[in-house]
């Protein structure tokens, strides 16, 4: 058996662990290396006191069947929903009981997609739509505006040489003001005009003010239930009962059935190569053991900087440099327990205790630093512990390790997410509150300026190596969504398994403009 080493338990490791395993489970002995104690990377479920959190959201759509049908084959549909958005009613329980419910209640529930923008203390809705209310909201000034600018963008096309002009292209520059500039802004930490446009091609390929138009007119024209959808216009999706977290759980005890092995707290702080082939990786564990583990194949999900940086000496100067330089944005996330959010569900979707029905909404104001808000009732209602009289909030923060937001204690950081959602209107007192939890995630965003413009270089480089394969969203420092992740995952197995050398299919995922994209619009 050749040995297969696994860097990082997220969606593309796990993906390509359970493959080899599943299509040639006596050709490979597979071994993946997980750094920190939890599955599923990004894509993990956090747990605190029985209610749970969606670390960035997760839609689970993609137009990729293959990982559709991979994800039904793990978890099926729920036949009859327990939480059906349209007949509404209450809960009804997945489960008779016993020890552990969730292992019997391997279900994806169907859900409604509704995301929204708060800009100027109202709602719009995401992406941008052409409802009477969107134009009520906007005021008959700032619509002919919007309006005139669009049509000039038509007309008079931008270089796309950054993310503004990519938008600006595609909404024109009053849009652009009010629903791009500061959100990315605060994403990043840097003006659109200093991004790389690559970044919106891979996020919202298709949609523009024309393709919205497009949807609306196709909703209505017969034949609609063929008609071909943007991926960001898709109105419901799935989303395992648990959160996205009990799917990569799964498969993990999957893995492992099959005779995978997965070593948690286990960091990898050094690749040897030579000679055209990683030979090893040094590893370190929590309690500062450290071992040296031999293989024949590894499949890498680690951060691109860090996996070049771990290689050493044996690493070009420029190549080194250009990794070293490589961005990334970091994540924190303040979990909210609410008695009520003072904003009144306006829309005809009938929810739980009837809130708002956002998965969603996308802070634009720029006076807060607060970029996102999810709504864990609204993922599924099996998130919340108290769903009946209570709404469980994730405040999502993006900040750069080590700055002061970043170091702020457990305490205060709280303390401010709270002063935000007053100051916002969408609570009325800090005594409103119940409870809170923060969570941190290191290099959440692979980001798209500084050396990013040389990382085919670092591609090159790595590519000779022809026994290391590059996957996931760090793995290639791209903004991979859950489905492009696997989709790395998928083309890997395919070329190992046939024995292909080139690994053009495993970069190229996402880079396509008509390529498979997911709802998951994180981040």
């Amino acid at each position: 058996m050749k040995k297969v080493i696994v860097i990082g338990a997220g969606p593309a490791g796990l993906t390509a662990a359970y493959e080899l395993k599943k299509r040639s489970p006596e050709s490979y002995d597979v071994t993946i290396l997980e750094e920190s104690n939890a599955i599923g990377g990004i894509s993990r479920t956090v747990r605190y006191k029985n209610n749970r959190m969606d670390i960035g959201g997760h839609r689970f759509f993609s137009k990729d069947e293959r990982v559709m049908d991979w994800w039904r084959a793990l978890m099926p549909m729920q036949g009859a929903p327990a939480y059906d958005d349209k007949k509404l009613g209450r809960r009804k329980p997945l489960s008779k009981g016993g020890p552990d419910p969730e292992k019997e209640d391997r279900v994806m529930l169907v859900r409604q997609r509704v995301s929204r923008i708060y800009y100027n203390k109202k709602f719009f809705d995401y992406p941008i739509s052409m409802k009477p209310q969107t134009f009520i909201n906007m005021g008959l000034v700032q619509t002919v505006r919007a309006g005139f600018s669009y049509l000039f963008s038509c007309f008079h096309k931008r270089k796309e040489d950054s993310l503004e002009n990519f938008y600006v292209n595609r909404f024109g520059k009053v849009l652009y003001g009010m629903f791009f500039e500061g959100y990315t802004e605060k994403l990043w930490g840097r003006h659109p005009k200093e991004i790389d446009p690559s970044w919106g091609a891979q996020r919202v390929k298709g949609l523009s003010i024309l393709a919205i138009i497009k949807d609306m007119f196709s909703k209505i024209l017969p034949g609609k239930k063929n008609r071909k959808v943007e991926t960001s216009l898709i109105e419901e999706f799935i989303y395992p009962k648990y959160g996205p977290g009990q799917l990569w759980e799964i498969t993990a005890s999957e893995i492992e059935a099959m005779g995978g092995r997965i070593v948690m707290n286990c960091r990898v702080t050094d690749i040897d190569a030579k000679d055209g082939k990683v030979v090893s990786v040094q590893t370190e564990r929590r309690d500062g053991t450290k071992e040296t583990i031999e293989g024949d194949i590894f499949i890498s999900s680690m951060p691109l900087k860090d996996l070049v940086l771990g290689m050493g000496n044996v690493v070009p100067e420029k190549v080194h440099k250009t990794a070293a330089g490589l961005p990334y944005r970091d994540y924190v996330t303040v979990g909210l327990l609410v008695r009520k959010l003072n904003m009144k569900n306006l829309t005809k979707i009938k929810t739980l205790n009837d809130i708002i029905p956002d998965c969603w909404i996308y802070v634009q104001d720029t006076k807060v630093k607060l970029g996102r808000i999810q709504i864990y009732n609204n993922w599924s209602p099996y998130m919340v512990e108290d769903v009946d009289n209570k709404v469980w909030v994730g405040l999502e923060y993006f900040c750069s390790e080590n700055d002061d937001f970043w170091n702020m204690t457990g305490k205060d950081c709280k303390i401010f997410a709270v002063k935000e959602l007053i100051r916002m209107g969408i609570i009325d007192k800090k005594e409103d509150v119940l409870d809170a939890h923060r969570e941190k995630v290191k290099k959440a965003y692979p980001a798209y300026f500084d050396t990013y413009d040389h990382i085919d270089e670092v591609i090159s480089y790595l590519n000779q190596y022809e026994n290391l394969y590059c996957v996931g969203r760090n793995g290639q420092h791209r903004y991979n969504n859950m489905d492009h992740s696997m989709a790395t995952a998928f083309e890997t197995v395919d070329n190992i398994l046939s024995g292909k050398k080139n690994k053009e299919n495993v970069w190229n995922v996402n880079t396509e403009k008509e390529y498979h994209e997911t709802a998951e619009e994180k981040n």
